[in-house]
């Protein structure tokens, strides 16, 4: 076998594979539903802990259920590091998360392939629960393999069907022996979907990740007055149904009247009894607020609540709230940034800086090592979806810069944080 630094991953391999790995929980739709832990995800895990141990990495499974791959199987020194998540929300697509886990699989096979060894190990690995679909809060499995979350507290996290976490590891047999948290990687890349419109439109085939933006995940539950739909006076109501969409609608104006990067979303709103002559008893919906920005994040948090206090006066209901996910935004490492803006340019690709608008497992992993991301194209912006699509030329593109990037952080000097540990 020659020796010589790869220059191109397969692309038809790389997208060979995540058909594959689409066909597990295929929706019959284009779509995916692997929501975390359950048998479809397990499946998932197995299919690509099969590809791994096929290429001779050595595969290591933690107490949450993060699976890291490293190669060569015998290292022992921290390792460059990339991957994503393979769960999906309800309604997913073939390549949010997929692909990142997919790509980095791809890019240590070639480099396999190829004869070179780099300076550092590399390794690729896949995070429990990135999406929190099924549990609270969202990259749970990230955030304990950083130190951010105790271990025996996210295994007593509770599912939105009942579920207990740490039963559930059990049950698809994903709960390792390893310490949570990890030792840290050497430096961490995540290649991953947009999930937006900006590359598409602006036909630009790689983005450089600069920042998440601040995420906070709130559950209200509103308790009023049951009573008859048709002879209960308008007056005398107590409607927790009225109160959550008046909560809906103040989350859309704070987002208006902030501008900027501010968002928010009511994603969930159930009601009991739910029928359609009875005035509920009960609404429990969600808030979802964002922003870059941590000062404007924190304003947006207590303009809704203000609004909260307001509405429940008015409607003579009361509201409690809990907590779901508080994540603060985070601020990449900027020469991984910059090694992802030269490995574009070198290629000839059309390259750009930009925020990301999701959350994703390289802000956890930001605490602790070097670390940054890199986007490439959703046709029309669309994710969380089943006709989320990427177009090939652009998967490849993606895979190849990942390559790039890894092999320079592998054989490169890397800067450890001072600042105990934390990239904000």
């Amino acid at each position: 076998m020659t020796t010589v630094v790869p220059h191109a991953v397969d692309g038809a391999r790389l997208r060979g594979r995540l058909d594959e790995l689409a066909a597990v929980g295929d929706t019959g739709d284009g779509g995916v539903c692997r929501l975390a832990l359950t048998e479809a995800d397990g499946a998932g895990r197995d299919l690509v802990v099969t590809w791994m141990r096929d290429l001779g990495l050595r595969v290591d499974i933690d107490g949450i259920g993060n699976v890291i791959g490293t190669w060569p199987a015998d290292a022992t020194g921290p390792a460059v590091m990339t991957g994503s998540h393979i769960d999906t929300v309800r309604t997913g697509g073939r390549f949010d998360g997929n692909y990142g886990v997919l790509a980095g699989l791809e890019v240590i096979e070639t480099v396999i392939e190829s004869g070179f060894v780099p300076a550092r190990p590399l390794a690729v690995g896949f995070f429990t629960n990135e999406e929190g679909a099924r549990f609270a809060p969202d990259m749970l499995g990230s955030l304990v393999y950083v130190g951010g979350l105790p271990l025996e507290e996210a295994l007593d996290t509770v599912a939105i069907d009942g579920a207990v976490l740490g039963d559930e590891l059990e049950r698809i047999g994903y709960r390792g022996p390893l310490p949570c948290p990890a030792s840290p990687p050497a430096a961490f890349v995540e290649l991953h979907v947009e999930q937006g419109p900006i590359l598409e439109a602006e036909c630009i085939t790689i983005g450089a990740v600069t920042s998440v933006q601040g995420i906070l995940w709130f559950e209200l539950t509103i308790v009023g007055q049951s009573n008859h739909a048709g002879t209960t006076p308008m007056r005398l109501r107590r409607d927790p149904a009225l109160a959550a969409a008046e909560i809906a609608v103040t989350a859309r104006s704070i987002a208006r009247d902030l501008g900027g990067d501010q968002v928010a979303t009511v994603g969930r709103i159930d009601l009991h009894p739910n029928l359609v002559n009875v005035i509920p008893a009960r609404a429990t919906l969600t808030v979802d607020l964002r922003n870059t920005d941590p000062v404007e994040l924190a304003r947006a948090e207590r303009m809704l609540f203000d609004a909260v206090e307001r509405i429940a006066a008015a409607e003579s209901v009361t509201i409690e709230h809990r907590t779901l996910a508080r994540f603060e935004p985070v601020v990449f490492d900027e020469t991984v940034i910059g090694l992802v803006v030269d490995a574009a340019e070198r290629r000839n690709l059309p390259v750009r800086r930009l925020p990301s608008g999701a959350g994703h497992d390289a802000q956890m992993l930001a605490r602790v090592c070097p670390s940054a991301m890199i986007f490439v194209p959703s046709v029309g912006g669309v994710s969380h979806n089943p006709t989320e699509f990427t177009d090939a030329d652009d998967l490849q593109a993606g895979a190849d810069v990942l390559l790039d990037v890894m092999l320079r952080l592998a054989d490169g000097p890397i800067d450890r944080p001072t600042d105990g540990g934390v990239h904000q």
